[in-house]
């Protein structure tokens, strides 16, 4: 007795054993798409599962639906090469090689040749941000020479000019040179406050301390001490709002700022209030700010 299948949308026959319409579970994900792409690469591992006449040699999940032990997160990209025979990955892809295994493993030769370029050029700027170290490509290698040349020629024109006893301080500010740009610190905080105005120990309490800002300029003030875990991989050069310090204490985040040539320019603040006991006055206050600060 042929066992049934929950994911056909016309019945097959002899002649044609599968459905129009398929369900897979790769990996515990599952997809839906038509048979015809999945046959519409000749001599992938899709289209030898998909063009046999013994549909029963097939694994199939407690549903019914085709079972394939493969990444099921990855294969969206593999499906959607099936499709158009067109390869398109999110910006600063971080799993190529992984996505370059799998392409090997459903025998699609085309697809492999595609992604080994991103592989074998680790290196290179243009290729691929997350193949390589993102503290090495910013600033990029033109952008460096342009910056070192212009700082080349003020310090002649300085030296060649009246007065060019300034021109040791002036070619010493050329060999250190920052881009400018802002870095905004935000905190929340709360404090409780009674009959008496009095607040308790934990008024200048501060559980984290966020960093919004270009991902260099935050790499470049804070190092170590950023916390990149909720944005990995972020290129140098994008913004981010979700990087915070290991510490807890603004006094040192405004000395590193203060460090790196960066000044005050605007800060704001928030706040809200509601009754801590029902049977008392006291008042909890729970407040946001931000400190903006920038460098020229």
């Amino acid at each position: 007795m042929a066992l049934a299948d929950s994911a056909s949308c016309a019945k097959p026959n002899e002649d044609f054993p599968f459905p129009e319409i398929i369900e897979l579970n790769v990996g515990g994900q599952v997809y839906i798409t038509r048979h015809p792409t999945l046959v519409s690469v000749p001599g992938s591992l899709l289209w030898e599962m998909f063009t046999q006449k013994n549909i029963r040699s097939l694994a199939r999940d407690s549903k019914g639906r085709f079972f394939v032990d493969r990444d099921g997160f990855l294969f969206r990209y593999i499906l959607d090469y099936m499709r158009d025979q067109q390869l398109v990955l999110p910006d600063h892809f971080p799993e190529r090689s992984r996505l370059q295994r799998e392409a090997e493993y459903f025998m699609l030769p085309e697809l492999v040749k595609m992604l080994a370029p991103k592989l074998s050029k680790q290196n290179s700027i243009g290729d691929d941000p997350c193949q390589s170290d993102p503290e090495e490509l910013s600033p990029n290698a033109d952008g460096t020479r342009n910056l070192a040349s212009a700082s080349a020629t003020l310090t002649s024109a300085v030296a060649g000019a009246p007065g060019g006893s300034v021109t040791a301080s002036t070619g010493a500010a050329g060999t250190e040179i920052r881009r400018s740009g802002f870095i905004t610190i935000g905190y929340r905080g709360s404090y409780t406050l009674g009959r008496d105005s009095q607040t308790d120990a934990k008024f200048r309490r501060v559980a984290r301390i966020m960093v919004c800002g270009k991902t260099s300029l935050a790499k470049e003030v804070f190092g170590d001490t950023l916390n990149e875990s909720r944005d990995p991989d972020r290129p140098p050069e994008r913004y981010t709002s979700r990087y915070y310090l290991k510490f807890t204490f603004l006094e040192q985040a405004f000395d590193k700022l203060a460090d790196a040539g960066f000044h005050m320019v605007a800060c704001n603040s928030t706040g809200t209030c509601a009754f801590a006991h029902d049977q008392t006055d006291d008042k909890i206050w729970t407040s946001y700010t931000e400190y903006v600060f920038y460098r020229e």
